[in-house]
């Protein structure tokens, strides 16, 4: 067995800190310009969004099969071919990527003649970051982190009972 094989699973949980962290940046960025009506290009902030995905190209159905298991379904639903998708080649199979994006839906009109960003009629464009959104990414992504924190734990207590045998 190759060494590099008993840390793939770390690698993995390890890609999933990282994107984890870059989520909870853009999250902590969006809470943090909430109420931002200028940016430097003269527009209100935009959301930012991370999207998570496996960076390998094949379906997860694929993965599976070329590790040498088999998937049994009650439900043909699940592990639909076309469903879930891994890309990128080159990777570790089950390895994963966050990309930042921004949001690129409508922004809020509030009415405040008085705002200096202010349009002719009184209105002004606000950010289009929802906080109780913001909160719940923020407390989804706490809880995805703690999961690879766990699988980290638990790989490294295997490790360490099989070097005990």
């Amino acid at each position: 067995m190759k060494v590099e094989k008993l840390f793939a699973g770390l690698n993995v949980s390890a890609q999933g800190l990282s994107a984890q962290r870059k989520r909870m940046n853009a999250i902590a960025n969006n809470i943090a310009n909430a109420e931002t009506t200028r940016t430097e290009d003269g527009t209100p902030y935009r959301r930012k969004m991370v999207t998570i995905e496996s960076a390998s190209g094949q379906p997860f159905t694929d993965t599976f099969h070329k590790a040498g298991l088999q998937l049994d379904t009650t439900n043909e639903s699940h592990l639909a071919p076309g469903g879930f998708q891994f890309r990128a080649e080159g990777n570790l199979p089950g390895s994963v990527e966050a990309a930042e994006a921004e949001d690129t839906s409508d922004f809020k009109l509030i009415h405040d003649p008085t705002h200096p960003d202010a349009d002719e009629n009184g209105y002004v464009k606000m950010p289009n970051v929802n906080i109780i959104t913001e909160m719940v990414d923020m407390m989804s992504a706490s809880r995805a982190y703690e999961a690879n924190i766990t699988v980290i734990n638990a790989q490294k207590q295997m490790a360490k009972d099989s070097l005990e045998i």
